[in-house]
C-alpha cells in the first residue's frame, strides 16, 4: 500500500490486509508517517511472519498506536520437525517469542496450523490440546503443494488427485497414512474443536456490538453462520468431493532430481521467456 493511496480511504473502521506486512521496516515507518500526517483513525488487520515481527518490533509497536488490532501470524507447525517439513526457515523458539511479543503489544492473533497427510490420530490429538491451551485463534488447513513452491516440484508425482477444485487446503491431494475417511474424521473433529473454542455464544458475547448492529440492519448471516459448521463442513461431503468428475486436471511440472533443492528460477509459475536480440 503506497502512501498516496491513503487519501482514498474514507470509510470508518477499515481493515487493511497486507501480505507479510513490514518485511521492509522503512516502508512500514514511511506509511505510518503519512497516516499520522493525515490524522487517519482506523483499525488495522495485517498478515506477517514470526521472524519479521521479531526483527521489526518497533514498527509493529508504532502501528499499534495507530490502530493495529488484529494479526494473522504464519506459524504452520508447533515443533521443529513440522517446520522443517513445510520448508519454514524459522525455529519453533522464534514462533513462541513472536506470539509473546504480539501478546505484549495487545494484538489479537490468529494462527494457522498445517495438517500433514502423514499424521495419525495421536498427532491430531496433540494439536487439539495445544490449540485449547493457547489464547490465540487457531485455524487448520491441509498441506497442499502449489505452483511456485518447492513441494509442488518435489511432491507432485505423489498426487492422489489432479482435480483443480480439491487444491483448496481443505481437501487431501497427497497420500495419507491413515485411511482417507479416518484422516478426514480427525481433521473435521479438530476443526470442530477449534470452531467451538472461538464461536458459539462466547463469540456473540465478545462481539456483541458488531452482532447487534448487523441485526438492526436486517443482516442475519453472521449470527446464523456461528452454528452452521456441521451442516456445511463434514466428512461425507469431503469424501463426495473426491468422487466428482474431474473437469479440470491441474498440470504437472517437469520432474526434478530427487534430493536436490530446486533453483529459484524453477519455482516460477510462468517461466519468463528469453527474447532473442535483434540482429544489428
Amino acid at each position: 500500500m503506497a502512501a498516496e493511496d491513503l487519501a482514498s480511504i474514507r470509510e470508518p473502521n477499515v481493515f487493511i490486509v497486507d501480505d507479510v506486512a513490514f518485511i521492509r521496516p522503512e516502508h512500514g515507518m514511511a506509511i505510518a508517517d503519512e497516516v499520522e500526517k493525515r490524522g487517519i483513525r482506523k483499525r488495522y488487520y495485517l498478515e506477517t511472519r514470526a521472524d519479521v515481527l521479531l526483527r521489526n518490533r518497533e514498527v509493529f509497536q508504532r502501528w499499534v498506536r495507530l490502530g493495529l488490532r488484529y494479526m494473522f501470524l504464519g506459524i504452520e507447525a508447533i515443533d521443529e520437525e513440522g517446520l522443517l517439513h513445510h520448508r519454514k526457515r524459522v525455529h519453533q523458539s522464534d514462533n513462541l517469542r513472536a506470539l509473546d511479543v504480539a501478546r505484549q503489544l495487545g494484538i489479537v492473533v490468529a494462527i494457522n496450523i498445517i495438517a500433514d497427510p502423514g499424521w495419525d490420530e495421536r498427532r491430531f490429538e496433540v494439536i487439539r490440546q495445544w490449540a485449547l491451551e493457547v489464547p490465540e485463534i487457531v485455524n487448520m488447513t491441509i498441506n497442499t503443494p502449489y505452483p511456485g513452491t518447492e513441494t509442488w516440484l518435489t511432491d507432485n508425482r505423489r498426487f492422489i488427485t489432479r482435480d483443480y477444485r480439491l487444491f483448496d487446503v481443505q481437501h487431501v491431494v497427497l497420500p495419507t497414512t491413515m485411511p482417507l475417511r479416518r484422516f478426514y474424521e480427525e481433521f473435521v473433529r479438530t476443526q470442530d474443536v477449534l470452531n467451538r473454542k472461538h464461536l458459539g455464544w462466547r463469540a456473540v458475547y465478545d462481539i456483541f456490538g458488531i452482532t447487534l448492529r448487523l441485526l438492526v440492519r436486517g443482516q442475519t448471516n453472521f449470527l446464523k453462520m456461528l452454528w452452521k459448521f456441521n451442516g456445511v463442513y463434514n466428512v461425507e461431503r469431503l469424501l463426495r468431493d473426491h468422487d466428482q468428475e474431474v473437469r479440470y486436471a491441474i498440470g504437472l511440472p517437469s520432474a526434478v532430481q530427487a534430493g536436490v533443492r530446486p533453483r529459484p528460477d524453477e519455482l516460477f509459475v510462468h517461466r519468463p521467456s528469453v527474447v532473442a536480440a535483434s540482429p544489428a
